[in-house]
Parts: C-alpha cells; sequence; structure tokens
C-alpha cells in the first residue's frame, strides 16, 4: 500500500544523501515529488531514477541562502511543478562547515543560520497558505543529534539544529488550525552511502557505547519521514522522532 499516493512533496536539499533517499522513499510511497538542490545534473540523475522506477518527480533548482525571496521563489516554482497545490515539505537542505567556536567567522555564522534556519523558516511562512488553503498538509523537519548530546565540535552547527527543533514545537502550535501537522526527525551518525564500502568512516567512532554500534544508513531516515508524512502518524504532532541507534537515549556499557 503506497502511504502517500496522491499527494505532492517538495523535499530541500534532495540530490544526494539523506534527502535523496527521503525522495526516492516518497516516491516509492505514491508521492508526486519536487526534488530540490543547487546541483542541475545531480536533480536530473534522481528524478529520473524515480521515473525510471515509475514514479513521478520533478527538480526546481534552488539556492537557498537564508533570504526570504529564495525560499518564497522555490515555493512559488515547487507549487507550480506540482500541478498547483503542495502536500508535504520536508526540510531537509544544511550544510556543516567544518569549524569551533574560536574558528567561526561572521560569514559562516550567518551561512549556517541562514541555510539551516533561516531558509526552512521562510520557506514555511511561504508554503502554509497555500498549504492552508487545499485543507492542510504535513512539514517534517530535520534535526540533529548533536541537538541534544553536547560534544566538542560543531557547537554553531548543533545550535542551528535546536533552533529547527524549537521551531517543530512552535509550528506545530501555530497552524494547528490550518491543519498542518508539523514534526521532525533526528538523524544520528549517517554513512554517506557514495563512500566505497570498505572505506573507513570517521564517523562510526561516534556510535561507541551505543545499542546499535555502527553509523546508520540514510534509507532509515527516509523511513522515518515517511511514516511522519503518512496517515499513519495522524496523532503526532511537535514530535522530534530520534533515529540515531541509540546515540542520545542509550549508553551501552561493555561487559553488561
Amino acid at each position: 500500500m503506497q502511504r502517500l499516493n496522491g499527494r505532492t512533496a517538495l523535499i530541500t536539499g534532495s540530490t544526494s544523501n539523506i534527502g535523496r533517499a527521503i525522495a526516492y522513499r516518497f516516491a516509492d510511497e505514491g508521492a508526486h515529488v519536487i526534488v530540490s538542490g543547487r546541483d542541475p545534473d545531480r536533480g536530473q540523475s534522481v528524478i529520473e531514477h524515480i521515473r525510471d522506477r515509475g514514479g513521478r518527480a520533478d527538480f526546481v533548482r534552488a539556492d537557498l541562502d537564508g533570504s526570504s525571496s529564495a525560499s518564497a521563489t522555490l515555493a512559488r516554482e515547487a507549487v507550480s511543478a506540482a500541478g498547483g497545490r503542495l502536500d508535504i515539505l520536508v526540510n531537509n537542505a544544511g550544510i556543516f562547515p567544518s569549524s569551533t567556536t574560536r574558528t567561526v567567522d561572521d560569514d559562516t555564522f550567518d551561512r549556517v543560520y541562514g541555510v539551516n534556519v533561516k531558509a526552512p523558516f521562510f520557506l514555511v511562512q511561504a508554503l502554509v497558505p497555500t498549504m492552508s488553503a487545499s485543507g492542510g498538509g504535513v512539514i517534517v523537519n530535520l534535526g540533529s543529534w548533536v541537538a541534544r548530546l553536547g560534544i566538542g565540535s560543531g557547537a554553531l552547527y548543533a545550535s542551528s539544529k535546536g533552533a529547527l527543533e524549537t521551531l517543530t514545537r512552535a509550528w506545530s502550535a501555530e497552524f494547528r488550525a490550518d491543519n498542518i501537522r508539523v514534526n521532525a526527525v533526528s538523524p544520528g551518525v549517517i554513512r554517506t552511502p557514495d563512500l566505497d564500502s570498505d572505506a573507513v568512516y570517521p564517523g562510526e567512532a561516534l556510535m561507541i557505547g551505543t545499542p546499535a554500534g555502527r553509523a546508520g544508513h540514510p534509507d532509515a531516515i527516509a523511513a522515518a519521514a515517511a511514516y511522519l508524512a503518512s496517515d499513519d502518524a495522524e496523532f503526532v504532532h511537535g514530535t522530534v522522532v530520534d533515529v540515531d541507534g541509540g546515540r542520545v537515549g542509550v549508553a551501552v556499557v561493555t561487559g553488561n
């Protein structure tokens, strides 16, 4: 049974990794997927893959810099490509520049908050009226495990994902009268699927002491996003679903 049959979905940053996996899963679930990203070649590759499997997909290029105009343009073009309505928005696009608190400069700070916080904020602002006019919709945000478990690097990124998780709860309350459900998925350490299977992935070390004991695959995040976007989650509101191999909630001690 295709849980998203007849629905349209915009997935930002969906030309690679987690976003691409979500696009594939949503298409398999029956959704007409609007793939979005900066690289038209990668976007074309994603939509061709979906179409080859019998799904529906279109690509809309977008460079979400945090400006309201960039988000509004994507919203307008996505709605047009989707046939005049949009049922699901997945705010996946994000950046994680290598930096520490001591090394972050103004430009890096503004870019991280522009892409990770302002872009989804203004995209929601632009799309809520369309969703509301169509009877409602679903918003799924992508948080991160580092928003709630402190680590010694990536403070700027962690704070931006914490902001998006906070917006998830606030939007759930704000848009309840519009019949718009808002939830988030918080990925753990996810191995880039494009890496050679024998390549050593440094992120694996961060999963020591967890039930999973290893990094996850983007498909695990896609499965959670598909659930939240579907009617199976109709009673789920303002929730952040941890899909992290137990990283945030469980400590596994050797020998126990």
